[in-house]
């Protein structure tokens, strides 16, 4: 199963000037290793058939007779390949010369796509030799009548979603591309057929380009540029072949060789994202384009080999996360800044356990008080050691408190819970969910009443992760006066925190780094031998399955069979598939039924691309069924 990805690929063969048949040769070759590679679709560059350097040779008859008949020769060579293959080749047309792309399917040309912008200015030349190609005209070429024209789009039958379309070189250069128009009547796959010189800082422009070009479209972009054997005389090539997705860069050739590079693009990925963007609108009807429908063999589909981040909220590299994680705190701190500003509280209480979550909400306020030029005693910290507290979080709680310079108490909240068991008529012994909750809920009441006391405001430690899987006591830790943690997932807290370790005192590093090595807990049930008696992760299942499973439902939803399959080859050495498929149906067993709790969240900042505020990113009936979701995932 491909799951909706496709195998692309970007070629540049060693170019001999005006040698076409040794140029369709070279083609062959690399087409066939390619196909050996699980390649769909490869892309050439510019005038690969002659060379793009050939200069006043393309007024020459005998080149553009050899280009034809090299092309026939690639359709020969290549038929049997279960492969789309595209060329760039010279046309001549009506006494005009065109610079086009030469799609080649089972032996077939399905159509010709020339250059529409032809530079003329600096090392180029090419309004010499070309001209813009026409809106859509027929040809003969190769003995075939095909379409010639920049109208064309080219879309797959028996792949949902994959439309290709093509410009050349400059065409990407210009102010208003081909590509966009191209993408916008459909087009997921956008290739370019490049020349494209090298001159120092060209190859970052270019990269960044492309990157952009396939961000702004919501498309794959292929890049094949020219490289080895281009002619010397003036310029050098340096052959960056490029396959980006949605701004993200998936390929890069090595600069200065040849051969092929692909990637695995996920076509359905860019049709979800086009379907979610509701400015991503229909063009008008005079401007459609002519759709040419081709078929790939069957045999040519293969399971992708993509990995993808088993974090994928947490950015690979180490520069990218530093940066990421002082942003991030920078936004939180924003927020809380903006509500105590309008409020005009000068005063925050948080509930302060000892466990990552609330560390980094205390963490937070500290930077929100210090830009309003606040005294951090005005943070009011409150531990309130119960049943399962444990004197490593008791002590943690106390010490991060003075590290940081906030005002700290301790209520202990034991008598009054049992008191409220003999009030409800619940059994102490009996450790059920009643046992716990009234916990929590006894947590918030003081918090809130201290609030009140203070004028303050009581400042929420759930994170994203505990929303999505609806793991807080209802009206207990799930409510607060704002959610500064609402929209960071359990994976990234970690990182957030241990950021503040590196960049803090002595003192406050070593404090927050024992924080980060004690279980996550809500400590709601007795230690056990003064140890910690219930670990999260046991019960609900790992933290980084389930961010795995949100991050790719909610920012693409991916159905759940294909979740799996990413999680399994991203997971490979990790868990194996009956754990995967086990806490993935955890996962979305408790996202159904837990939305009630979503429903009706306090205010937080939204700092990534994914939350579950029922005012912002996330809509859903607290009663909608699951069964077409687990039904899927029991099927796996």
């Amino acid at each position: 199963m491909n799951d909706g990805f496709i195998r692309l690929g970007a070629a540049t063969p060693a170019i001999h000037v005006a040698d076409c048949m040794a140029n369709a040769e070279e083609i062959c070759r690399i087409a066939r290793e390619a196909v050996r590679a699980g390649v769909n679709t490869l892309c050439f560059p510019e005038l690969s058939v002659t060379g793009y350097t050939c200069g006043d040779l393309f007024l020459e008859p005998v080149l553009l007779k050899g280009a034809e008949a090299a092309l026939c020769h690639i359709l020969k060579e290549t038929a049997s390949l279960p492969m789309l293959i595209v060329v760039g080749v010279p046309v001549e047309h009506h006494h005009q010369l065109y610079n086009c792309a030469a799609f080649l399917l089972n032996g077939e040309i399905l159509g010709l796509i020339p250059k529409r912008n032809i530079p003329n200015y600096s090392e180029f030349y090419e309004a010499r030799h070309f001209v813009p190609g026409p809106a859509l005209e027929t040809v003969v070429y190769c003995g075939q009548e095909v379409n010639l024209g920049y109208d064309l789009l080219f879309s797959c039958e028996n792949f949902p979603g994959l439309t290709i379309g093509a410009e050349i070189c400059e065409d990407l250069w210009v102010a208003n591309p081909p590509s966009t128009r191209l993408a916008m009547n459909g087009a997921t796959v956008l290739l370019n057929l490049s020349a494209s010189d090298e001159t120092i800082g060209k190859a970052a422009y270019r990269r960044e380009l492309v990157k952009n070009q396939s961000a702004r479209l919501l498309a794959a972009y292929v890049y094949a540029d020219a490289g080895t054997g281009e002619s010397s005389t003036d310029m050098v090539f340096a052959g960056q072949d490029l396959i980006c997705e949605n701004g993200a860069l998936l390929a890069e050739s090595e600069p200065y060789s040849t051969g092929f590079v692909c990637a695995d693009v996920d076509i359905e990925r860019l049709c979800q994202e086009r379907r979610r963007m509701n400015t991503w609108t229909a063009p008008d009807t005079d401007d459609l384009l002519c759709e040419v429908c081709f078929t790939l063999p069957e045999g040519s589909f293969h399971a992708p080999k993509r990995n993808f981040p088993c974090l994928p909220f947490v950015p690979s590299d180490t520069g990218d996360l530093d940066h990421r994680c002082r942003d991030i705190l920078a936004m939180q701190a924003a927020g809380l800044r903006t509500r105590l500003a309008h409020t005009r509280c000068t005063c925050a209480v948080v509930g302060l356990s000892g466990g990552l979550d609330s560390t980094l909400a205390l963490l937070v306020t500290v930077r929100a008080f210090d830009s309003l030029q606040l005294p951090r005693t005005g943070i009011q910290a409150v531990t309130m050691p119960c049943f399962g507290t444990t004197s490593r979080t008791r002590c943690n709680a106390e010490k991060l408190a003075a590290e940081l310079g906030v005002s700290f108490s301790q209520v202990t909240i034991g008598k009054a819970v049992e008191q409220h068991f003999s009030d409800i008529g619940h059994d102490p012994d009996m450790h059920d969910v009643t046992y716990e909750n009234c916990q929590a809920r006894e947590r918030t009441q003081v918090l809130m009443d201290i609030a009140n006391q203070k004028n303050g405001l009581v400042i929420g430690t759930g994170d994203l992760s505990e929303l999505a899987l609806g793991w807080a006591t209802y009206n207990g830790d799930h409510m607060s006066m704002y959610g500064v943690n609402a929209s960071i997932p359990k994976t990234l807290v970690r990182y957030l925190v241990r950021y503040c370790a590196l960049t803090g005192s002595p003192a406050l590093r070593e404090v927050l780094e024992d924080i980060l090595d004690t279980p996550v807990s809500p400590e709601l049930l007795p230690p056990v031998d003064g140890e910690i008696a219930q670990k999260t992760e046991d019960l609900v299942g790992p933290y980084e399955l389930h961010d795995f499973f949100l991050y790719y439902m909610l920012r693409f939803h991916f159905a759940p069979g294909k979740i799996y399959r990413m999680a399994l080859r991203s997971f490979e050495n990790v868990y194996d598939a009956e754990t995967v498929k086990k806490w993935l149906r955890t996962f979305y067993r408790r996202f159904f039924i837990q939305q009630f709790k979503r429903s009706c969240l306090p205010d937080g900042p939204k700092v990534g691309s994914v939350t579950l505020s029922p005012r912002g990113d996330w809509r859903m009936p607290s009663d909608a069924c699951s069964k077409l979701w687990l039904d899927e995932i029991d099927q796996l």
